[in-house]
């Protein structure tokens, strides 16, 4: 079972309707507690980054999810809960985020128009070529992006893909059962259902490693 997270700034629904089409067990709530009986945890988020922490913290969520990760419960975070995974952000001023992940999240240096918005290709990291979260997905597949802020992080060891976009930016992370998409995979055909698929397996893997 799989704890969507309602925190007032993500786009739950589409996430829902994925999980439901890949027949995976999951609720939505907005209770902290909830996440105590969930098998794993989705973590997703549009808009800005400082107000979706404010509201994790108002709702009692930011401790709960650093809890529920320490003691080995998998978390996806997607577009902004990617971001939110990061130790801070840049994104109108400074901003503490969760500290999951080592890093920060800063704005595109580039050219080219900002946001960042549309499909775009995924290439994996050669440290992760083989790893369970990336089977079925093929260097140059497109994922659907939306965004103007995008993560550095500090070890490389956690990028599990990159995108070019004037630069060559991390598009998602992986650390241990901790996985960041900065694309939207419930709005990325084929490509997104299969990683949310492979999501999906490891929230099964732990589960029973854990019993």
């Amino acid at each position: 079972m799989i704890a969507i997270i309602d925190y007032g700034a993500g786009n739950l629904r589409n996430v829902k309707h994925a999980l439901n089409l890949l027949e995976l067990e999951s609720f939505i709530t907005n209770q902290p507690d909830d996440l105590s009986r969930a098998n794993g945890m989705i973590l997703p988020g549009v808009g800005a980054f400082g107000h979706a922490m404010d509201r994790l913290r108002e709702k009692g969520f930011d401790q709960k999810i650093v809890e529920e990760v320490a003691n080995g419960k998998p978390l996806l975070g997607i577009c902004l809960g990617m971001q939110l995974l990061f130790d801070k952000s840049y994104e109108h001023g400074e901003h503490e985020g969760l500290g999951i992940i080592p890093g920060e999240i800063v704005r595109f240096n580039t050219d080219l128009k900002v946001p960042h918005m549309g499909w775009n290709q995924l290439e994996t990291e050669n440290h992760y070529k083989n790893h369970p979260m990336v089977r079925g997905i093929q260097d140059g597949d497109y994922v659907y992006f939306v965004h103007s802020f995008f993560a550095k992080a500090n070890n490389e060891q956690d990028v599990l893909f990159k995108t070019d976009y004037g630069q060559r930016f991390t598009s998602a992370v992986l650390r241990d059962h901790v996985v960041g998409m900065q694309f939207h995979p419930e709005k990325s055909s084929k490509v997104g259902m299969q990683l949310l698929k492979n999501f999906g397996e490891m929230v099964s893997r732990e589960h029973i490693s854990s019993n």
